[in-house]
């Protein structure tokens, strides 16, 4: 077998369908190939940022790592946005990319390049093949270290003459890993909790991956226990309409040691250590307060902060055994949950009641316009958000159930959600997709409407448009350094000129249109049920708007 038909043999068996990539002359061994592999279906993207935000939803969408392939230091320099965001998401994606040909490699020809060098940051790994034989043993260890906790991008750089040898390679099978259980330690873990007064969780990202949100209800609901989304969560991690569910966290060291300081011990679930945002002084815990952990990484097991006792396994099965050692072991629960749902129950509406306030004609307020869009929501949608400033808001408002429902990424790198969206809804074609995108974020990542006209995505794109970088001038006006006059700014709008989104979707062969009332996004938002083909959405919204 041949390095190429080796390659193409294991990416098969490790549940590969679609190529998601940009090619270039180093990649022409395999885009020939898989003209006589009908079985591999291959998503062309016109910029490689595009190319590894559609592999990032895709595999968020199938639960299985995705495969990209990038063309030469070039690909892999713009692919890099792409890779830091799924690193910090911990999407597993196996990266390839076509490394110029060895024989002049010494001369530096052109598109050549240190490309382990370049993605070493952004990739969990990276390593470059220097010999067919190799080629099969790489790529199985790059796939399984992929999924391997944390998971993240693994990158594999090919020279294009060897994959274009000749060579005969044997391919070694795929190895089943059974994952390692429930962790030890539960009974222990059991007691601290139901010792607890006030008890409190935080649910990670790490419960959403891994399929764990019932168990964690179950656990919450043996305790009593109120619950909070880590800061800028990427999943469902716990039911938002669910009474015990307290909302997000928000991303402040000083903010949430404040909301901790009322609780008397804390189980921390799945969560890469909160992650802060704008920087306060302090810890984000409060001192003293009693701290039990559950990851499947065990390098986040105190990682900023000592835990009374921290637990290493698979989070689903742990939580599982957790919710039995707890059944009926506090009589307090019920009351708890009352309480709790009752005071949900009341932010929930005065949520609703801000947003219904601040309805009213184009541009519409934010927060009216979150709340608009989460009304119009068809059922089993997903809603896939890279809206900065809209985003936070409709966090406030969007109360999502179902696991998978909610998509984002906490790795910052802008231009993702266009690109996600359309992986996602390949991943996932039996669920709506409705995009939420900031202006300023959707500009980075615009080349992406192309792959979802050519490809007929059927998801709904719906562009915020403020016309600035709104999220930098709050912060510059919430700076208390700031010596210039409010108002005055330097390099944060975007208009004059105006962007016109309905005439760039068109460019790409995108349809589009444009909202002028709360109802008409409303109505715009669920007819993405109905649709068989990518829609553009346009939302002028206002500068300032209510907070919710």
């Amino acid at each position: 077998m041949t390095p190429l038909d080796a390659l193409l043999e294991i990416i098969r068996s490790e549940g590969v369908d679609r190529i998601f990539g940009n090619p270039g002359t180093t990649e022409l061994p395999l885009i020939d190939a898989l003209a006589e592999a009908p079985d591999l279906e291959y998503v062309l993207g016109l910029q490689e940022g595009s190319v590894v935000a559609m592999a990032d939803g895709y595999a968020r969408a199938t639960r299985r790592p995705a495969f990209v392939n990038l063309h030469v230091a070039a690909g892999v320099a713009n692919g890099l946005i792409g890779m830091l965001n799924a690193k910090r998401s911990r999407t597993p994606l196996v990266i390839t990319a076509g490394q110029q040909d060895r024989r002049h490699l010494l001369q530096d020809p052109m598109l050549s390049g240190d490309l382990v060098g370049l993605a070493g940051s952004a990739a969990k790994s990276a390593v470059e093949v220097q010999h067919a034989h190799d080629l099969p043993v790489v790529l199985r260890r790059a796939f399984a270290e992929a999924v391997r906790p944390p998971a993240g991008p693994v990158l594999v750089s090919i020279p294009m003459d060897l994959l274009a040898e000749q060579t005969d390679v044997a391919v070694p099978g795929r190895s089943p890993i059974a994952g390692p259980g429930a962790a030890s330690g539960v009974e222990r873990v059991a007691k601290i909790l139901a010792a607890a007064e006030r008890p409190v969780v935080i649910a990670g990202d790490g419960v959403g991956r891994d399929g764990a949100v019932d168990e964690l209800v179950t656990v919450a609901e043996c305790l009593g226990a109120t619950v909070y989304h880590q800061p800028m969560n990427d999943w469902v991690n716990f039911p938002g309409t669910h009474p015990l569910y307290a909302g997000m966290l928000v991303p402040r060291n000083a903010a949430i040691r404040e909301l901790l300081s009322g609780y008397d011990t804390l189980l921390l679930v799945g969560c890469h250590a909160f992650m802060p945002h704008h920087y306060t002084p302090g810890p984000a815990v409060p001192e003293g307060l009693p701290i039990v952990q559950l990851d499947a990484d065990p390098a986040e097991i105190g990682r900023n902060f000592s835990v009374e006792l921290g637990l290493v396994g698979e989070v689903a099965t742990t939580l599982r055994a957790l919710a039995d050692a707890l059944s009926g072991r506090v009589p307090a629960a019920a009351s708890r949950t009352a309480a709790a749902g009752a005071a949900a129950e009341r932010r929930r509406s005065q949520a609703d009641a801000a947003a219904l306030a601040a309805y009213g004609p184009a541009p519409l307020d934010p927060l009216a316009a979150a709340h608009a869009l989460a009304a119009g929501l068809p059922p089993g949608a997903v809603v896939v958000e890279e809206a900065i400033t809209v985003g936070m808001r409709l966090r406030t408002v969007l109360r999502q159930d179902r696991p998978g429902s909610y998509v984002h990424t906490v790795g910052g790198g802008l231009g993702w959600g266009i690109g996600a969206a359309i992986g996602t809804r390949l991943g996932n074609p039996d669920r709506p997709v409705v995009a939420v995108l900031g202006d300023g974020c959707a500009m980075f990542g615009i080349q992406g409407l192309w792959t979802a006209a050519r490809h007929q995505v059927p998801v709904a794109f719906v562009i915020m448009n403020n016309g600035e970088y709104r999220t930098l001038k709050d912060t510059l006006d919430e700076s208390k350094s700031r010596s210039t006059a409010l108002g005055s700014y330097t390099g944060l709008d975007l208009a004059p000129p105006a962007l016109h989104w309905p005439s760039a979707a068109r460019l790409f062969g995108v349809p589009a249109l444009r909202v002028e009332k709360t109802g008409e996004l409303r109505d715009a938002v669920a007819s993405a049920a109905g649709l068989d083909g990518p829609l553009l959405i346009e939302v002028p919204i206002t500068s300032h708007g209510t907070q919710p």
